[in-house]
């Protein structure tokens, strides 16, 4: 086995022993996202659905330092993963649930609090997987207001139990219909928004997606590292681009449906086998061999390997998109101003990917010139620490470690 191979596993094994513990955590971070639906009610009213992580939504209900009854009930009624034990759970408890909600989610029309009304009993449903509960909640809003404000503060970080909790609201009301991103930078949506303002929160969300998904970011790294040239890095970052954007589009849409415990596993698998693609070129080549340009000469062209490595990468690139979509969980009738809200999600994305790209090849290209053997193991120990950080998520997502 070439040197700079083995003292990059040797590196490898050191960031896993390391990192192992955090690796769920860094995947994506315990966070949760809220879905609220704002549509015109009965008798002027404004009618929300809100869709709650039951477990997330429990735990932060109740009182467990003081043996809350609900706490009881709705920990052993999620353990035992049955969907009528969770729903008599919350509506035993109905007016402490439904204080928790109000306190933190609030309607306001023209300025005014609008008054909430539990509509119906609560009930239990699968979003990736994960049980969620729905409450419907009717607002009497002051009249002769032609806007509304919807705000959420729901599950802060406060509580200790998730971070970044976002909000997704989707809304058809005060004659505009679309889908709002909100969190803690931006915790309101007002119906007069301008279409400019709208847009700009699925630009950040997608940007804060990318960055705060280090397995997405690995999966990047693992494409700059086994990349020699600009032109290999530009191929195969548009390569990810076209088949993340594809299926982003069609499961945000609702054309095409996998489960997560599908999608996260294979993102996993997909940045161990990229980034060991590269260490597998390295010792087939030999200890002798570098990864720089003038191994091949000036001129450039993709050899069957790179053909394949491009299919690879396109092919991952399909399933990173539906992880991509998972983001948003949006579930809502086709319209432009959707098609409009999930393009601009994805440029986001884009942006931060061409700036990554941008800050850290050139670096990689400026040390493999000055020189060849430290550039090798650089890049040697980046890819060997990123597969094996991909092996663990993937053993750890499979198995619900």
């Amino acid at each position: 086995m070439p040197r700079p191979v083995r003292s990059a596993l040797f590196l490898a094994v050191f960031l896993g022993i390391t990192l192992f513990d955090a690796g769920p955590a860094l995947a994506h971070g315990f966070s949760s996202t809220v879905y609220v639906d704002v549509a015109k009610g009965d008798g002027g009213k404004v009618r929300t659905t809100l869709g709650l992580e039951y477990d997330l939504f429990v735990v932060s209900t109740a009182d467990a330092e003081k043996d809350d009854p609900l706490f009881r009930a709705g920990t052993d009624a999620f353990d035992g993963q049955d969907d009528g034990a969770m729903a008599a759970a919350l509506d035993k408890h109905a007016d402490q649930a439904v204080k928790y909600v109000t306190q933190r989610f609030t309607v306001t029309s023209g300025g005014k609090a609008c008054t909430a009304t539990r509509t119906g009993d609560f009930t239990m449903g699968r979003r990736e997987g994960v049980p969620y509960t729905t409450l419907l909640l009717d607002w009497s809003c002051p009249s002769g207001a032609d806007q509304h404000e919807v705000r959420s503060g729901l599950f802060p970080d406060g509580e200790g139990y998730v971070k970044g909790t976002k909000t997704i609201v989707t809304y058809e009301i005060d004659g505009h219909s679309g889908s709002a991103a909100l969190d803690t930078n931006t915790p309101s949506f007002s119906t007069a928004q301008t279409w400019y303002e709208r847009f700009w929160e699925f630009f950040r969300l997608g940007a804060e997606h990318l960055l705060t998904g280090i397995d997405h970011i690995l999966f990047l790294l693992a494409l700059i590292a086994g990349s020699r040239r600009p032109r290999e890095i530009v191929l195969a970052a548009t390569s990810f681009t076209l088949a993340h954007s594809v299926t982003f589009m069609l499961a945000a849409l609702g054309v095409v449906q996998v489960p997560a415990r599908v999608v996260e596993p294979v993102i996993a698998l997909s940045i161990a086998v990229v980034a060991a693609w590269y260490l597998f070129r390295v010792w087939r080549r030999g200890d002798h061999a570098t990864d720089l340009e003038t191994a091949g000469g000036s001129h450039f062209s993709l050899d069957r390997a790179g053909w394949t490595r491009l299919g690879v990468v396109f092919c991952f690139g399909l399933v990173h998109g539906l992880g991509f979509a998972g983001a948003l969980g949006i579930n809502e009738a086709w319209s432009w101003t959707l098609l409009w809200s999930l393009l601009v999600f994805n440029v986001g994305i884009e942006v931060v990917q061409l700036t990554l790209i941008a800050m850290v090849f050139p670096l990689l290209v400026v040390l493999r010139r000055r020189s060849p053997r430290a550039g090798l193991w650089t890049t040697g120990a980046i890819s060997a620490g990123v597969s094996l950080m991909g092996l663990i998520w993937f053993v750890q997502r499979v198995f619900g470690l």
